[in-house]
């Protein structure tokens, strides 16, 4: 019986420029080692990856409505199931953006954090980058058993 190989995961880099930051680096140069970073997980198909400009971050989702359409059709069409975006993300901006695309979401600490994983060898090592991984996804559990709390008197 032959077992064929892993199907790599396609995904799409996406590195957000804000125009009022002035302290900046160079968008394209930060593209690429973003791409080159996510070339570092195993089966990973790096599909495409763009700069998106914006003056400003949304609280909910980051990027504005004309853009998440676009977005989303182009991932629909190129069957993208990874998102990467090269920067900080919101938990909030994190699921919002999951929910409308419909792919999985990582930021560039989430990307980085995989890097390690897949890279620990030695049992301290390992547990180091769990370590790391559980005190990233802590903050990204907030309200999720509130439904489990009792309300509380003065």
């Amino acid at each position: 019986m032959e077992v064929d190989p892993p199907k790599a995961t396609r995904a799409w880099v996406l590195h957000p420029e804000f125009k009022s930051d002035a302290a900046r680096r160079n968008a394209d140069a930060a593209l690429q080692e973003a791409v080159a970073l996510a070339e570092a997980l195993p089966e990973m198909e790096i599909v495409g990856a763009e700069v998106v400009p914006l003056r400003a971050a949304r609280a909910g989702v980051l990027f504005g409505k004309g853009k998440i359409a676009e977005l989303k059709a182009r991932f629909a069409t190129e069957e993208i199931e990874l998102v990467l975006i090269d920067g900080p993300l919101t938990p909030v901006q994190q699921r919002n953006l999951e929910k409308e695309w419909n792919v999985k979401i990582l930021d560039r600490t989430g990307l980085i954090l995989e890097i390690f994983s897949d890279r620990a060898r030695t049992r301290e090592g390992v547990l180091q980058v769990e370590m790391a991984a559980l005190s990233y996804q802590r903050t990204r559990l907030v309200r999720a058993w509130t439904h489990l709390e009792r309300q509380r008197g003065g």
